[in-house]
């Protein structure tokens, strides 16, 4: 058998292979290349990027959990114009797309975003987050089709990029959302954000994070990232979606595209193992060739 082809396509992104880095677990891109060839990813997905410096919530702000991780960071940036003067042009030493995450308080902001980075080629394409649950204000669009549409239609007015829009999981039905999405133009969603939880110190009597709630990651959130990506693959089978949500090894990603998933993104995991999404990227090869699978995207929604 011929090596397997791992090339999968979203908008107008080619990925050599169908692994990404979730963003907010992948930074800048500066100290994960100190570690691993960033060349061999699929694509790198940066921190949360906003119109202006964000200093993020106060600590504690990240605490262990059974199963995962609770995070409440705040979306901590420098700022757009920062990106672009100063982060952009290092990623772009690596051959691999960059996919820039952005976040705002109002329609205008995300606008303004996704045209800056437009205009200054410092994006392949744009990941809008709409749904980060550790955030006091901001980023609730992602629970109201009509909101989510509204703000979609008006970023893909501004940009020719491939638009991938960042869906919650703290809803009661995710398809509305994503079906509003791709009426207004997003080329792909991602499934899933993170969960809304807490944890206590009981012998303090205090919550462990100063935010008191964050968000849920790692392979505790797995089978409902899985669960949320096939609902919605099962009803809109031609809208792309890049699957996260505890995914920890190849076979973890392999499952993700079984359940609808075109490409995953790898997060949490990236804490217990740096090498972890290199390690998956080589997995899914060796998995394909074993059970003699020849293209990648044979897997996309393959469940039975």
């Amino acid at each position: 058998m011929n090596r397997p082809k791992t090339t999968v396509k979203i908008g107008s992104l080619i990925l050599r292979n169908p692994v990404m880095t979730g963003s907010g677990t992948f930074g800048f891109g500066s100290v994960m290349a100190l570690v691993r060839d960033l060349s061999r990813l699929g694509a790198v997905v940066v921190k949360s990027t906003s119109r202006e410096p964000r200093l993020g919530n106060d600590t504690p702000r990240i605490v262990e959990t059974p199963g995962g991780i609770l995070n409440a960071i705040g979306l901590q940036n420098a700022g757009v114009e920062n990106f672009i003067t100063e982060k952009a042009p290092f990623l772009r030493q690596f051959d691999v797309p960059i996919v820039v995450n952005l976040v705002g308080y109002s329609v205008e902001d995300y606008v303004f975003l996704a045209d800056r980075l437009t205009q200054a080629g410092a994006a392949d394409a744009l990941e809008i987050n709409i749904s980060c649950p550790n955030v006091k204000h901001g980023c609730d669009f992602a629970v109201d089709p009509k909101l989510t549409f509204e703000l979609i239609s008006e970023v893909r007015k501004v940009t020719p990029l491939t638009v991938i829009t960042k869906l919650s999981p703290n809803v009661a039905n995710v398809v509305p959302i994503a079906a509003a999405a791709a009426d207004a133009g997003t080329n792909a969603v991602s499934l899933i954000n993170t969960l809304l939880g807490t944890a206590i110190d009981a012998k303090k009597r205090r919550f462990k994070l100063a935010n008191r709630t964050g968000g849920l990651s790692g392979p505790a959130v797995k089978p409902i990232a899985l669960r949320m990506v096939w609902q919605v693959h099962q009803a809109l089978p031609t809208l792309p979606i890049i699957g996260m949500g505890g995914i920890m090894n190849a076979i973890d990603a392999i499952e993700f595209m079984l359940a609808g998933a075109t490409a995953v993104a790898v997060g949490t995991a990236t804490f217990v193992n740096p090498l972890a999404s290199i390690q998956i990227v080589d997995g899914i090869e060796k998995w394909l060739a074993d059970y003699v699978v020849s293209d990648v995207n044979e897997l996309i929604g393959a469940v039975e």
